[in-house]
């Protein structure tokens, strides 16, 4: 039986590991409250301004891509240090820019620290977790993906507010907007500080030969050092350091199949449209009637929202299994996107291209979207990123979670571009595009998604 105290120093360092996800969902929510102010600012139209939000996208699907060679060889924590540095430049920049062109690439560098956060903290979370805990503590990447996403709606609702638009002149003269990016180095600052107080991952320190490093690791986290050590050195000693194609098996087109269904979990999580509530949603329903501070202030509820599910999912997915989480998150989704489908399809479109819906249409989409968000919350938004964390072997995790959460990036940034040129066709169509991928979701569950509650990592 683990001692109360390892349980809670597990918890403990998987939440601080965890200030990554903080700021994963931070920097990729905090340009929600900006868009209107950049294209007042900047001027742009739809393109520009759909590629100045999804650079940051490009630059996490590089930053995945890289993370998970960086990870094995500096460590993870001292891969966390760097990202944590890249976080803040980013930060300082993205709110200095001069035009649209700097803003991007500004976004693009804060994309690279995102990527490499969304590899890094499921990775080490899962190997320094035991196994009965392991769910629960992968699922406050999660948590603090969402908490980030509300801390940086509500950082803009608030400097939005205080200003009277996200246009208008803040502290010293200068616009709300830039103050929001601003936000930002704080807490890639106390990311950087806990990312050298937090101990290596004991599985990494065996794999370079440091095992007396690994033993007191193993024993601060609860385990039974010797045991433990036995189990990871011979997983480590029937492998080699792994490449790209370690990854490549029996499966279809030469890819492992446990492979390709991290790869189509990953891309489905982006595929139903999420982050176009998280990115969009002020600009959305403004262009249904509500006003700039109304439509921020319904996007703070739905972030709310996403938090409070996600608590749901760290209670039960121990409990419940990954599995069952996931069919019912996509059985929700599939339904409230269908509905949110319908209504904008009958929704009234004025000569300038303005969607207007009825009182009655309007309050329903809001309730459709926020059972949409509840439906992700408590599903696929947390056990996504649970499963990538544990459900591949130890010889391969990090490079096919960095190929997984590459792939994730790839599928938001194409959501996230093209959203503004499928609202001007419709946003019938949007919807009915992210229903098709929810009801894809319950399929690839059912057929291919192993269940990994309660393996040790060693077995998988």
């Amino acid at each position: 039986m683990r001692a109360p105290h390892a349980a809670a120093r597990s918890s403990f360092i998987a939440g601080a590991a965890a200030i990554g996800g903080f700021l994963f969902g931070f920097d990729t929510a905090v340009i929600n409250g900006t868009v209107a102010a950049l294209r007042h600012e900047f001027g742009g139209g739809d393109v520009a301004i759909g590629l100045t939000v999804s650079a940051a996208l490009i630059g996490s699907a590089i930053g995945a891509h890289g993370a998970g060679t960086l990870a094995d060889r500096w460590g993870r924590t001292r891969a966390m240090a760097v990202t944590a540095a890249v976080f803040v430049v980013s930060g300082v920049l993205s709110g200095a820019a001069l035009s649209l062109i700097d803003l991007a690439a500004w976004r693009l560098l804060g994309g690279v620290a995102i990527g490499a956060a969304s590899v890094l903290a499921p990775a080490y979370i899962a190997e320094i977790a035991p196994a009965e805990l392991r769910g629960r503590l992968g699922s406050l990447q999660q948590l603090a993906i969402v908490v980030g996403i509300f801390a940086a709606l509500l950082g803009d609702y608030e400097l939005a507010r205080r200003a009277g638009s996200a246009s208008q002149p803040f502290a010293f003269g200068l616009p709300a907007w830039r103050w929001m990016f601003w936000t930002e180095v704080l807490p890639a600052l106390a990311y950087g500080a806990a990312a050298f107080f937090l101990p290596e991952s004991p599985r990494w320190l065996v794999a370079k030969g440091r095992e007396d490093e690994a033993r007191r690791i193993l024993a601060l986290l609860g385990e039974e050092p010797d045991g433990k050590l036995v189990e990871i050195r011979e997983t480590i000693q029937r492998d080699r350091p792994t490449r790209l194609r370690d990854l490549r098996g029996p499966g279809p087109l030469g890819l492992q199949r446990i492979v390709w269904v991290g790869l189509a979990v990953a891309v489905l999580q982006q595929l139903v449209g999420i982050n176009v509530i998280f990115y969009y949603s002020s600009v959305l329903w403004q262009a249904v009637g509500f006003s700039e501070h109304d439509a921020l202030f319904v996007t703070v509820i739905t972030s709310v929202t996403n938090i409070v599910t996600t608590f749901i999912a760290i209670a039960a997915v121990d409990r419940l299994g990954r599995r069952p989480l996931l069919i019912a998150g996509s059985a929700g989704m599939a339904i409230s996107l269908a509905m949110m489908a319908f209504l904008f399809s009958r929704a009234h479109v004025d000569a300038a291209g303005r969607v207007s819906l009825d009182p009655s249409s309007g309050l329903t989409a809001l309730i459709a979207a926020n059972v949409f968000v509840f439906s992700f919350g408590f599903s696929w938004g947390p056990v996504v990123w649970v499963l990538l964390g544990e459900m591949f072997p130890n010889r391969i995790r990090a490079k096919a979670l960095g190929l997984a959460a590459t792939a994730q990036w790839i599928a938001n940034f194409l959501v996230t571009v093209s959203f503004p040129p499928l609202q001007r066709l419709g946003l019938g169509l949007a919807y009915g595009t992210y229903t098709f991928f929810a009801f894809a979701s319950l399929f690839i569950v059912l057929r291919w998604v192993p269940e990994t509650r309660g393996k040790e990592l060693e077995a998988m």
